[in-house]
């Protein structure tokens, strides 16, 4: 049995046949078409190129994307890729390949594959967090995504910064058009951001972490406030939601011993006499998107 996931990014689209044991068995990437008809088209001819490897037409497609549909109106809203906003993306890849598809947020597919089969397998309950260009999550009960009513589930990066310190009221401006945002201090680009008002050096994450290597306190001060405001951020989704697992992924999951010293902040800041809730790195990697993507059909 076999599943198609493909995963539409800002810069690379990606498909990958999934069989039921969980092997990619097939995998293909292009570049991104900027224009959203070119999008459609690269979707449809990927998933043919699936289809032509499995030798069948009748294999269930799921979509990983930015932003999430309206299901109120059935178009793209909140999408950084700006081209898909105010489209029926699941109505118009449906018409190109002649099938339904499901489609879903890339960060719920994140979550999806991590608890299927990655970091979060085997837990009743998982929250998977994207800290790259943007912030984003997902909820996984049960290897069920929890996507919510509006289809908003895991959206934390669009809440406030808890416990904000004075120094980070009212906070950066966000894409969103409020200010202090989660995603402008835990993106790659905030902690760039952060870096430069503080140590007055514009330093990319990976430079920032390479001075912290070297003992450079500036370094070494913008990665412990990363930390503790990252432990802020979970800590009110340990206080919502209490999963037994939060997987992190995006680029700044990269960072070393970042699960380690986010878990050792937690306790300060969740509700509770002990911290059950265990943090850990992704187990696929950017590979998750394209895995949970697929995953939206569950296997009978």
């Amino acid at each position: 049995m076999f599943r198609i996931g493909v995963d539409l990014g800002g810069t690379k689209t990606e498909v990958a046949v999934i069989d039921s044991a969980g092997q990619t068995c097939f995998s293909k990437r292009e570049p991104t078409p900027r224009a959203y008809d070119s999008k459609i088209r690269l979707i449809a001819t990927l998933v043919g190129q699936a289809r032509e490897f499995t030798g069948s037409d009748s294999i269930p497609v799921g979509i990983g994307h930015p932003g999430s549909l309206n299901p109120a109106t059935g178009l793209m809203r909140n999408a950084n890729s700006t081209e898909l906003n105010g489209h029926p993306l699941n109505t118009d890849i449906a018409a190109a390949i002649g099938q339904e598809v499901r489609c879903a947020n890339d960060a719920n597919c994140f979550a999806l594959s991590e608890a299927v089969d990655g970091a979060g397998a085997n837990a009743d309950s998982v929250f998977g967090v994207i800290l790259g260009t943007g912030v984003g999550g997902g909820i996984v009960v049960n290897r069920q995504l929890i996507a919510g009513h509006g289809l908003l589930g895991g959206e934390w990066g669009h809440t406030g910064l808890p416990w904000a310190q004075k120094d980070e009221i009212p906070g950066p401006e966000c894409k969103c058009g409020l200010h202090g945002c989660i995603e402008t201090w835990l993106s790659g680009p905030a902690l760039t951001d952060d870096h430069l008002r503080r140590a007055s050096a514009f330093l990319s994450p990976s430079q920032i972490v390479a001075a912290a290597k070297e003992d450079h306190p500036g370094a070494i001060a913008t990665l412990d406030r990363f930390h503790d405001r990252l432990a802020r951020g979970l800590a009110t989704v340990i206080n919502i939601l209490d999963p037994e697992v939060i997987v992190l992924g995006g680029g700044l999951s990269n960072m070393p011993d970042i699960a380690a010293n986010v878990q050792q902040r937690l306790p300060k800041w969740v509700f509770s006499d002990q911290v059950t809730t265990r943090v850990v790195k992704n187990h696929h990697g950017d590979s998750s998107g394209v895995r949970g993507a697929a995953w939206l059909w569950p296997l009978e």
